[in-house]
This record gives C-alpha cells, structure tokens and sequence, in this order.
C-alpha cells in the first residue's frame, strides 16, 4: 500500500515542542491514484513573510498543516533543533499549548524564521 510521510511538529509530555514523522496510509482511490482517507479542514490562510522575517517563541493555536509555496521556513525549538521546509514541502504543526499551562517561551513552542534572499510564502490548512 502507498503512503505518504508527514513531519508533525507537536507537544510532547513534558510540554516541549518536538518532530516526529508518521506516516499516513493512502488506502483509497485506485491502483493508479492512490489517495489517503479525507481530512478534516475548517479553512485556508496564506501569509506572505518579507525577507528577514522571524517570529517570536509561540504555540500553534489550532492544529494545522504548513505548506512552502515559496522560500524556505525555519523552524526552532527550545531543545536546539531545527528543521528548514523548501517550497513543495509541508509539515503538520499541533505544538498546542498544554491544557492548564501558563506559556513559557523556555519550556513551549517554536519559532519560525524566513531563510535566504526570497519572501516566503505559506499556505495554511486550518483543522
């Protein structure tokens, strides 16, 4: 069977933002187009992100994929990792907030950075 892998950025137990992957299976359609079981998506957002840009420490406040349209995307996390997405390429971001948790930029989330000389420019599928 086909599938397809997705990076997921989450919050993981001890309420730091991590990367997993996992893989999704792509069960449905036919044998010359293999497709995955339908997704849930309340909306699309697109943001365009200047040359320069960087966020500062944050949470994802609701669940939902990432995809590079143009430029590159740096993604930091409290432990020193790093990942840069292309265009072309996606990740699941669900690095919520723990529930009950007072936000700190030590301890929770990520951020988010404009790399090289081109804007950036992101599609959001919101869950």
């Amino acid at each position: 069977m086909a599938s397809f892998t997705q990076v997921v950025l989450y919050t993981d137990s001890d309420g730091k933002a991590k990367f997993r992957d996992e893989v999704l299976p792509l069960s449905e359609g036919t044998p010359a187009v293999a497709l995955s079981a339908i997704l849930p998506a309340t909306g699309v957002q697109l943001r365009e992100s200047p040359v320069g840009f960087r966020s500062p420490v944050h949470c994802t406040g609701t669940p939902q994929w990432v995809f590079i349209l143009r430029g590159e995307m740096k993604i930091g996390l409290a432990d020193g990792a790093t990942r840069i997405f292309k265009a072309g390429e996606h990740f699941y971001s669900a690095d919520v907030l723990p529930e009950g948790a007072t936000f700190d930029p030590a301890v929770h989330g990520h951020w988010s950075c404009q790399v090289g000389h081109e804007p950036l420019a992101t599609l959001f599928v919101k869950e």
